[in-house]
This record gives C-alpha cells, sequence and structure tokens, in this order.
C-alpha cells in the first residue's frame, strides 16, 4: 500500500492539493482513502460534501474521512479516563477537570498514527492520503511515538513487578489502596493503544511506501516554516519527494495594485527552488475562484502531476552516510537541511548502542550498528547539509 503525507503551514491550502491527489490517482483507478487528522477539518468541504468518522464514498475508487478523536476516546480509552475520573472524585474533584485529566496530552496524534497503520494493515486501499494537522502538530505527531514509549515500559513494567503482585493483592485487603490501584482492564487497554501504533515510525520512514508533499505559498513565514518541516522530517529519517506552491500569482493576473506582489513572489519561487533542489518542486496557479467540488480539484490535480502517476515516488535521497577512515575512526553522516539556515542547534549524546540527536525542539533516538557501538562520540559538526558525526575508540585507562 502507498502512504502520501500533506502537510505545511496553517492556510497554505494543503487540504486542497491532497484532496486533488487522491481524486486523480482515484480516476487513473487507484482504490484511495484520504483521511484528515487535522483537529479543524476542513477535507468534506474541499469535495463539497458530509465526511464522517468512517470512510465514506466521494466517488468511484475514492473515498474520504475526518478522524474522529472524540468517538475513538469513548471508544478506546473509556476504561482509563474511568480510573482517571475515579481518583479524582477520590480527591474531592469533581466535573469538567475530571473529563480534562482523562486525556492525556499527545492522544489526538496516537489515534491518527493508529488509522495509518490500520489501514496500511488491513490493505483494503492501494492509496492512503492524509491531510495532516499544520507542520507543528504534524512534527508533534511523529514524535509522540518515541514520547510515549518511556511511558508504556514504565507502566508495563510496574504492572508486572510491582502492582500485579504486590499491590494489588494488598488492596483487596486495604479499602484506600482498593481505590487508587488500576484494575488490570486499565493496563490492557493502554497496552492496546500503544501496541496499535507500533512500528509506526518504521512504517513511515519506509521511502517505499510513504512519502511527504509539502505545500506552501510564496511567502517569508511559509519559506521559514517549511526549511523547519524538512529538517525536522529528514531528522525522522522521513523522505519528501516534492514541494508543491500553491496560490502563485501568474501573468494572467494584471492591475498595478497587484504588480509588487507578483514580484516578490517571483523572488521567493527563486529562493525556493534554489533551496530546495532537487527535490522537485510544482507551482499551482492562484485561480479566479474559490477551488472546491470535483471539477476544480480535477483541474488542481492536472496542474500539480499532468501526466505524472501521483503514486509514484517522486524523489528519494538517502538520509545517512557511514563512512570509514583511515585512521580506524568512523563518521556518521546525517542528512539535515537548513540546520545553519535556522541557527538551530545541534546536540548529540550517546549511552551504550543508543545515540540521542536533538535537534531544535526535537530529537530522535537512533540504535548505533554494533561496530559504532564499541565506539565513542567524539564530536559533530555541521558539513553543509550534513550533520558530520565523528566516532573515535574508546581511550583504555593506560592510553589516558
Amino acid at each position: 500500500m502507498r502512504n502520501i503525507v500533506f502537510t505545511g503551514k496553517g492556510g497554505v491550502g494543503k487540504t486542497t492539493i491532497a484532496a486533488a491527489t487522491a481524486l486523480k490517482a482515484a480516476e487513473m483507478g487507484y482504490k484511495t482513502l484520504v483521511i484528515s487528522t487535522d483537529p479543524a477539518h476542513s477535507l468534506g468541504d474541499s469535495f463539497d460534501v458530509e465526511l464522517g468518522s468512517s470512510p465514506v464514498e466521494i466517488s468511484k475508487n475514492l473515498h474520504g474521512q475526518e478522524v474522529s478523536v472524540y468517538g475513538d476516546l469513548n471508544l478506546n480509552w473509556e476504561v482509563v479516563r474511568e480510573h482517571f475520573a475515579h481518583l479524582m472524585e477520590v480527591q474531592g474533584i469533581k466535573g469538567i477537570y475530571v473529563e480534562e485529566m482523562g486525556v492525556l496530552p499527545g492522544m489526538e496524534e496516537l489515534f491518527s498514527l493508529s488509522y495509518i497503520k490500520k489501514y496500511n494493515e488491513t490493505g483494503a486501499y492501494d492509496l492512503l492520503v492524509v491531510d495532516c494537522a499544520p507542520t507543528g502538530e504534524t512534527l508533534r505527531l511523529l514524535s509522540i511515538p518515541e514520547t510515549f514509549g518511556w511511558m508504556l515500559k514504565l507502566m508495563r513494567n510496574m504492572e508486572k513487578y510491582v502492582v500485579k503482585p504486590v499491590i494489588r493483592p494488598i488492596s483487596k485487603r486495604v479499602g484506600k489502596l482498593k481505590d487508587i490501584v488500576p484494575e488490570e482492564a486499565v493496563y490492557d487497554q493502554v497496552d492496546h493503544l500503544f501496541s496499535s501504533i507500533d512500528g509506526i515510525i518504521g512504517l513511515l520512514s519506509d521511502a517505499s511506501r510513504t512519502t511527504v508533499r509539502l505545500v506552501m505559498n510564496p511567502e517569508k513565514m511559509v519559506i521559514k516554516e517549511s526549511m523547519r518541516a524538512l529538517t525536522y522530517l529528514n531528522l525522522y529519517g522521513i523522505t519528501v519527494d516534492q514541494i508543491v506552491i500553491n496560490r502563485v500569482m501568474t501573468d494572467e493576473v494584471d492591475g498595478q495594485y497587484l504588480r509588487e506582489w507578483k514580484e516578490i513572489q517571483k523572488s521567493y519561487i527563486d529562493r525556493i527552488e534554489k533551496s530546495f533542489a532537487p527535490i522537485p518542486i510544482m507551482q499551482v496557479p492562484l485561480f479566479r475562484k474559490e477551488v472546491y467540488g470535483l471539477d476544480m480539484l480535477h483541474q488542481v490535480g492536472g496542474i500539480v502531476y499532468r501526466d505524472t502517476d501521483p503514486t509514484e515516488i517522486l524523489y528519494h535521497e538517502e538520509h545517512v552516510d557511514i563512512q570509514k577512515k583511515e585512521d580506524g575512526r568512523y563518521l556518521m553522516k546525517l542528512r539535515l537541511p537548513f540546520v545553519f539556515d535556522n541557527r538551530m542547534e545541534a546536540n548529540v549524546t550517546q549511552v551504550g548502542e543508543l545515540m540521542t540527536v536533538r535537534i531544535g525542539h526535537y530529537q530522535k533516538g537512533v540504535v548505533l550498528p554494533a561496530f559504532l557501538a564499541g565506539l565513542r562520540v567524539s564530536g559533530a559538526e555541521y558539513d553543509e547539509k550534513w550533520l558530520a558525526i565523528d566516532f573515535r575508540k574508546k581511550e583504555t585507562a593506560a592510553e589516558s
């Protein structure tokens, strides 16, 4: 199954491009599902149809869905919410605060990820098009599995080694403990949720199955955010195979008032083409009227892809390069464009076979191959679009 994920700064028209891509693929005969993981759903508005929390047929070969987080919470998290509510009530807290405490930060992202994995496992569609939230939320979504992984492990270890053998037997005889010790069903539901996204980063970083397409407008703030997005996506090993510049003023847009805007756009388009090359870049013009409905989306799809199959992988590059030097040290290079341009601080730490790379506000854990795990990180520096990490032999006490 092929996955295409669309993201971009809020308001750039990513939903329109995602919808047009899905329609183009469906018209070419691919059984296509397009889903929106943006809490502020506008996918149905783009198609001018009513979408729901389950796939709805839009046209031949094309279905659409707007992920319902609250419905998923009730279905897959109710036992945990009830436990949180009970804990709050024991402490004398009632009302809306109880409901809020039952929803952990990142829950929306978790359920969105679970849908991506679910549809890939069922194989009911040829293509899954994901209309993601704006870039900030999308990047947060990608960091959720790693962020929550330690919490799941901690909870499971607590249940296995402390709660089940020690605390739960005691709680059956001590009333106060019985009120606060979670039942096994609470741990089971937590485990089920996290198992539903297990391996999702592997799926998203598999360039043969999943690529991201960045949508932007020719504006300074949008370009800067897109640069950061590309850096962070590369950090997670996710391939961006297309850039779409939306709402470009063509020569047909006349008038003295807009002349300066057109010149500004041309300068920014030139900057985009130089900065993001060699990733393929397509331009979509500013239309004379609103873009919604199948007819207008058909036009957009024709402009973006022309005679190209939208399911093709339009560009691929390696994100990691490991070189052995003559003096016995190794150089691991991670492709992280725009780190220097955006003045992001890069930090690399190593504990045994696990290396953590932190860029700006995001970090990624990397399990080192055996031949690097026995070495130590001696430094890291930025080399054009690559972060070069130097691995050297560990000094022995005699050597030091």
